[in-house]
């Protein structure tokens, strides 16, 4: 069997079958990897006043704040998606359903920042999920699987040359 001719046919036909999903993994997961640098992807996360270990202001009045932003869509406890507190920079960032997130002073009230928030939907282009649930476990997971027997056998590809030339030099000598 030669190894070197069944590895090329394999990674040919992988390479035919994993070409379009792992071009959107590739960059959707781009984009994942400079979130924290670019405010379009994600909103940057602001300081508030960090007094003390507990927030002062209650879940109530994160909420009134939340209503102040009509953008944001949010008029009651349903329309957020979750509220991520940050005790450390005095902050609650609430994301609402809508995809947007208002970050609130917890000690204040006072709305720091309100932005469009595409990380999350990248993230799910990323894994496939954005697409159908279907589309992740049977194509994206798949690919991820593909890619890494490419991996394998195109690292074999790379290095048969160098293991056959290092086999030459050595019967030379």
């Amino acid at each position: 069997m030669n190894w070197k001719k069944l590895f090329r046919q394999i990674h040919y036909w992988l390479s035919l079958a994993v070409f379009i999903p792992a071009a959107i993994m590739f960059l959707a997961g781009s984009f994942l990897m400079l979130k924290k640098e670019v405010e379009w992807i994600q909103p940057g996360t602001e300081r508030g006043i960090v007094e003390s270990q507990l927030p002062k202001a209650s879940f109530d009045n994160l909420l009134a704040a939340a209503r102040t932003h009509p953008e944001a869509g949010i008029s009651e406890w349903s329309d957020i998606d979750r509220i991520d507190v940050r005790v450390d920079r005095g902050i609650a960032k609430m994301r609402a359903n809508s995809g947007w997130e208002v970050q609130v002073d917890t000690s204040t009230s006072k709305v720091l920042k309100v932005a469009y928030r595409r990380s999350d939907v990248i993230e799910q282009i990323h894994d496939g999920s954005f697409f159908a649930d279907w589309i992740k476990l049977y194509v994206f997971l798949p690919t991820g699987i593909l890619l890494i027997i490419m991996w394998g056998t195109g690292g074999y590809l790379f290095l048969l040359p160098r293991i056959a030339s290092a086999r030459k030099n050595r019967k030379l000598r």
